[in-house]
């Protein structure tokens, strides 16, 4: 391994790691392979991929779905921590702030998972111990007896202010999904400070932030579209993408489908965005929307890693496209476990 020094060369090096990386991830056809298998073989098949150490090293103590789930977890935590490890100076920093969206995710974890009454073994199996909280801080808030404590003993981390200030409304309303759209909102806005204060490289990680926040707003319009719940769109709003917070409510009350899907292909830039709004002229469900979308975000973060092959987009192109294939295979061992139909199955695989 060459040493990661100055100038160009760590730069190279760790962009073309991650190109390789990315070239030994489970295809689509293995995915379709795998869609008619028992969950046995599936297990099995998981078992001969880079997945083989942590199946072998949990083998004896779990089995079936729980092997899966906790193999692949593992694996998740452990391929990102390698990643910071060999990413030099400032693409460390951009692949550090933007694994912290994993905190969100855990810590909501933790707490949906102790209102629910869950098992802290259960818990613990889908935690992905990926950004600045680590394995032995999860550990501590699954021990801890409450909610209540839990967030106190987050008291000096980044999201404690918002934990804090929402944590009474949570409990008043039995959800914890205005606190979850506000973590993410101070998320991005952190890290498009971050992007913008005028570290090298910052532009480049700042359109693949703002990429993130258009497709993540759009999902959010049709879902609000298909609720049948009064929801503020304002509290469900992103900053920071091409749309501003006027666009957002405007588009909102748009009751006319057709017309809605022109009034959006209007504001987006993305072409292939528009060429995906192009094709929603009939209706469709909104999970299916919300796949297709996620889809057409991978295509488009690959397009712009292509363009600029030695920066942060191909270290988070890689990120994502090795997130969604833990998705896909805790989707096919779920499903299987739930025999479920292999089409049923296969509408919630990203591929």
């Amino acid at each position: 391994m060459p040493a990661i020094t100055g100038g160009p060369g760590p730069y190279i090096y760790v962009c073309t790691r991650m190109r390789v990386r990315k070239a030994k991830l489970i295809q689509k056809d293995e995915y379709q392979r795998m869609l008619n298998m028992s969950l046995p073989e599936i297990t099995r098949i998981i078992g001969e991929t880079a997945y083989k150490q942590e199946i072998d090293e949990l083998a004896t103590s779990f089995k079936g779905i729980d092997l899966i789930e906790v193999a692949l977890s593992w694996n998740l935590a452990k391929e990102y921590q390698k990643i910071l490890e060999i990413t030099p100076g400032t693409l460390k920093q951009f692949t550090r702030s933007y694994l912290r969206r994993w905190d969100i995710q855990n810590v909501l974890t933790i707490l949906r998972g102790k209102t629910q009454g869950i098992k802290h073994g259960k818990i613990k199996e889908i935690l992905i111990p990926a950004g600045s909280l680590g394995r032995a801080m999860l550990d501590k808030l699954i021990a801890e007896d409450s909610v209540d404590r839990i967030i106190e003993a987050l008291r000096g981390e980044r999201m404690y202010p918002v934990l804090a200030a929402k944590i009474g409304e949570a409990k008043e309303i039995g959800s914890f999904s205005k606190m979850e759209n506000e973590l993410y909102r101070q998320f991005y806005a952190d890290v498009i400070a971050e992007a913008k204060s005028g570290i090298k490289g910052g532009e480049l990680y700042l359109s693949f932030i703002r990429l993130d926040i258009d497709v993540m707003n759009i999902k959010t319009l049709f879902r609000l579209r298909a609720d049948t719940f009064e929801e503020d769109p304002h509290e469900m709003f992103i900053a920071g993408g091409v749309l501003t917070v006027n666009d957002f409510v405007r588009l909102n009350v748009i009751k006319d489908h057709g017309e809605f899907i022109d009034a959006l292909r209007m504001k987006v830039k993305q072409k292939t965005l528009v060429s995906f709004l192009d094709e929603l002229k009939e209706k469709k469900k909104v999970h299916d929307i919300e796949m297709s979308l996620t889809r057409v975000q991978l295509d488009q973060m690959e397009r712009m890693s292509k363009l600029h092959p030695f920066s942060v987009h191909p270290i988070l192109v890689y990120l994502e496209k090795k997130k969604y294939e833990v998705f896909n295979l805790r989707a096919l061992a779920r499903g299987k476990e739930s025999k479920l139909a292999s089409e049923r199955i296969s509408e919630h695989l990203v591929m």
